[in-house]
């Protein structure tokens, strides 16, 4: 049985002081114990929050890495060797506003997912579809094209360490959120598209839904069978609602 997992996607938010303070409510959740449980901050605060959650039940990861697996010339970049140097367990690989903001093509996303593989790091890779796209019944197409660059670039084998997030584009940030039913479509979707090529990668990998999960919505969402928790935006900067949804995960 999978194994459920929150993850929290704290995007551009936060200061030295308002970390601090996240952290400080992220120590006192009763997380549940069935449920894996990781926070993404901005790189800069990656170090504190590793060391502000030490003996915490919940994993720190980050929102991005480099193409290039290995220290280099490469300025601005970070390593995904760095981030497991630093204690990352996770990393975020090709989200909607990388893609949609900094165009950031499936190859380069897939890039960055066996970069990450090679140094230890758990890929969480996001995919998902725009509005016009949503509108225009091309869902499917879409999702299937991103996780499909990543089969043909790495083989099906690669997701066997690895999460996918679904989080459709128009969901995100607005309030909008797709129903647990087209939500479970597309997860079924791609667990499908993965056991045509693996039954037992299928079988095993875990796929989130992102988008405007909050507490009230999430019980329902999860309890999709093909829902194997969320990727949470928003709503994780309010360590009581993100505790809220992890325990909803749980349940």
């Amino acid at each position: 049985m999978r194994r459920p997992l929150v993850a929290g996607n704290w995007k551009m938010h936060g200061t030295i002081a308002s970390v601090s303070e996240l952290i400080k409510g992220l120590r006192l959740l009763a997380l549940p114990g069935g449920v894996d449980v990781a926070v993404m901050p901005p790189c800069l605060y990656i170090t504190q929050a590793i060391a502000g959650l030490a003996g915490k039940n919940v994993a720190v990861g980050a929102q991005d890495c480099a193409v290039e697996p290995m220290q280099g010339a490469l300025t601005g970049e970070i390593a995904a060797s760095q981030l497991a140097d630093a204690g990352c367990r996770y990393v975020l690989v090709g989200h909607s506003e990388r893609r949609q903001l900094l165009g950031e093509s499936d190859g380069v996303i897939s890039r960055k997912f066996a970069a990450a593989q090679s140094c230890g790091l758990i890929p969480l890779l996001c995919v998902g579809e725009t509005r016009e796209q949503y509108e225009a019944g091309e869902t499917l197409a879409v999702v299937m094209r991103q996780i499909g660059a990543v089969i043909e670039a790495l083989g099906v084998g690669a997701f066997a360490k690895a999460v996918i997030a679904y989080e459709p584009v128009w969901a995100i940030g607005t309030g909008l959120t797709a129903t647990p039913e087209q939500a479970q479509q597309v997860h079924g979707a791609i667990r499908a598209l993965l056991a045509a090529e693996n039954a037992a990668v299928a079988e095993g990998v875990r796929i989130l839904y992102g988008g405007s999960v909050k507490a009230a919505s999430a019980a329902e969402l999860f309890g999709m069978p093909d829902i194997d928790g969320g990727l949470i935006g928003g709503a994780s900067l309010n360590a009581d609602e993100f505790g809220a949804i992890c325990r909803a995960a749980g349940s």
